[in-house]
């Protein structure tokens, strides 16, 4: 399983550690992912999602899951984020029409 944000793309970084004496060697920067079940109230299901703490805050502050994902951009959501987002557009224009 990768080290990626299921929502953001967030994912690990690289970088130096910089001693006292300006020696440097690499080092990974990780991202605080967080095993979260997020509920869709469109769609009335739980979906388990790997996201970032970061993310996790965003979902709350759009709305819910339905609302993140109505403003995210496909390129930065996984495969099964995709998926959850069509299912939720495919809700809305059920219920539209």
């Amino acid at each position: 399983m990768a080290r990626r944000c299921e929502l953001t793309g967030k994912a690990v970084m690289t970088g130096n550690n910089v001693s006292h004496a300006n020696n440097k060697t690499r080092r990974r920067f990780l991202p605080n992912l967080c095993n979260v079940t997020l509920m869709s109230e469109k769609l009335g299901r739980q979906y388990k999602l790997r996201i970032s703490a970061h993310a996790l805050r965003s979902v709350e502050h759009r709305g819910g899951l339905d609302g993140y994902l109505r403003k995210a951009r496909e390129s930065e959501l996984s495969t099964k984020a995709q998926r959850i987002k069509r299912e939720i557009a495919k809700a809305e224009a059920a219920a539209a029409s």
